[in-house]
């Protein structure tokens, strides 16, 4: 008799993916082929396509043997893929430059350590984002009416999927659509900060970067195309200068980065930081920035980022000092930049936000070849 396994079986299965030697592939039974024909119909509850099993079904009435097994086993990667990586084309994902590191998975191996072990379901399961949010969205998905906000969470279903299975437990994530920045630490949210972002015009990018370190008051080299913008018109009073072929901005409260930045590398040269514009957090839709996440209490922000570091306190006395100081993090911090029009609020509820660079449309339906759409 097969041993089933749990959750925390799926977990090691993962881990031993890199290390273990080849299995051979293990065969199926009729009753995991009926499982997985199961699964697969089961497939809308995630805003997946509807995968044609008939071939499968087929496979089943002749019983065991090597064609149950190549069919079965064409399906279930199939449908294993559609779980983890999503369903969307290139063109679908357009602008979306977060790396997913769950296509390094080897989805045969451990589809074959799963048979072995009976854990069919269990293996299904463990595909699917691991992120709270995704859970908030699919139930609200199961339970929604209305076509089109169930599309709305079909494809921000889809976006999820896109993105590492787990984004770690300390990380901070950005919604764009949501004008909101949140710090998760020990897999929970210690707090969430207010925040603008890019004009339909100069949108934010999607992209994950690590947090080094935070800037307290910060110099500003000045963007080729602000500079462009401006015209080159760049008042001395307003602590400009010009040197070494660049305009900068001294620091001080007039500064367009406040008094604190994050050292946070990234190529698109977008950062998170404080703003002396602060009135602008009282607007619902706060697109305004040519790019860069202007953070709402941005040193409150910074401490929480550096608790255990520095105190807020000593922050205050640097800000006050007005002398450029970097502080580094004890470990990088993930961060990532994202874009989700539908997406569970601080109680919990899912919220529908504005699209506010009109990318929705190009996400769905959501559906593949050889399926039918699960919305």
């Amino acid at each position: 008799m097969r041993k089933k396994f749990g959750f925390s079986g799926v977990i090691s299965i993962i881990i031993s993916i890199a290390t273990a030697p080849h299995v051979q592939a293990a065969e199926w039974n009729v009753e995991q082929a009926r499982q997985l024909r199961e699964l697969t119909s089961a497939a809308f509850e995630d805003a997946l396509p509807i995968l044609d099993t008939t071939s499968l079904s087929r496979a089943i009435e002749q019983g065991r043997g090597p064609a149950l097994d190549v069919v079965a086993t064409d399906l279930a990667l199939r449908l294993a893929q559609a779980h983890l990586l999503g369903t969307a084309t290139p063109a679908q994902r357009s602008g979306w430059q977060i790396p997913d590191t769950d296509r390094a998975i080897n989805l045969a191996d451990w589809l074959e350590r799963a048979l072995a072990a009976d854990g069919l379901r269990t293996f299904f399961a463990a595909l699917r984002p691991a992120h709270p949010d995704y859970a908030a969205l699919r139930t609200t998905f199961l339970n929604e009416r209305d076509p089109d906000r169930k599309l709305a969470l079909a494809r921000n279903m889809e976006r999820w999927r896109w993105l590492p299975r787990q984004l770690g437990e300390e990380h901070v994530l950005v919604n764009a659509p949501a004008f909101e920045a949140r710090l998760l630490r020990s897999g929970r949210i210690a707090g969430t900060w207010r925040v603008i972002v890019g004009k339909s015009s100069t949108p934010t990018p999607v992209f994950a970067a690590k947090i080094t370190g935070v800037t307290i008051n910060p110099w500003w080299n000045i963007p080729a195309s602000i500079v462009r913008e401006k015209r080159g018109r760049f008042p001395a009073s307003q602590g400009y200068v010009h040197t070494g072929g660049q305009w900068r901005q001294k620091p001080g409260p007039g500064n367009a980065l406040g008094q604190m930045k994050l050292v946070m590398p990234n190529p698109y040269t977008v950062y998170l930081h404080d703003t002396p514009s602060r009135q602008l957090f009282e607007r619902d839709v706060r697109a305004f920035s040519h790019g860069c996440v202007r953070t709402g209490d941005a040193m409150g922000f910074a401490a929480a980022l550096l608790e255990g570091t520095a105190t807020r306190a000593e922050l205050d006395a640097t800000v006050r000092s007005l002398k450029t100081v970097t502080i580094d993090l004890p470990q990088p911090l993930p961060v990532y930049i994202t874009y989700f029009t539908a997406a569970p609020a601080a109680d919990g509820t899912v919220t529908f936000y504005p699209d506010i660079y009109r990318r929705d449309a190009r996400v769905g339906p959501v559906t593949a070849p050889g399926g039918t759409c699960g919305v």
